[in-house]
């Protein structure tokens, strides 16, 4: 799925400084991080729906949910070969959970990605794409510990047009 559309879960600003911290420190490292990215939609978030189209929505009910815990548990690794993401994962906690149920509420049926589906659903923050699985020691004794934070706010991004718009 290159051209998609996606809601995501912004971060407080202490929690995205916090991954922001990470992405730097695996960078300084030469290892693979979201810190390499510099564009202004790069920031680090939650995904909370994944679909190749999506009709405009307010998602007013989601919005409403807002703000709710975001809990950095522990890194979680999605390995492909011999290379994987690397990412916080995120307690599903229940506000989280209530507030992904009705963000695919809103969005109504759609081919969801199956990461995003609900009952599939794998909330996390990513840190790195392509890391290599033999560098995986050294990059997760640069991450920080575990971090209670907040989301604050959505955003709809299209992968297609690149760009971002914000929910309010």
């Amino acid at each position: 799925m290159s051209d998609v559309v996606s809601i995501e879960l912004l971060l407080d600003p202490d929690t995205e400084a916090r991954v922001r911290a990470d992405w730097q420190s695996l960078a300084a490292a030469g290892m693979s991080s979201l810190g390499a990215y510099h564009s202004p939609t790069n920031r680090p978030h939650v995904t909370l729906l994944v679909r190749p189209e999506l009709a405009t929505s307010a998602f007013r009910d989601a919005i409403s949910r807002l703000p709710v815990p975001v809990i950095l548990a522990e890194p979680v690794v999605f390995g492909h070969g011999d290379r994987g993401v690397l990412a916080w994962r995120v307690e599903p906690g229940d506000e989280l959970v209530a507030l992904h149920a009705a963000v695919h509420a809103e969005a109504g049926p759609g081919a969801d990605a199956a990461h995003t589906a609900p009952g599939d659903w794998t909330p996390h923050v990513t840190l790195a794409r392509r890391l290599r699985l033999e560098t995986l020691p050294d990059a997760l004794a640069l991450l920080g510990g575990p971090h209670n934070g907040s989301g604050l706010s959505l955003r709809r991004w299209d992968a297609a047009s690149a760009t971002v718009t914000d929910l309010e």
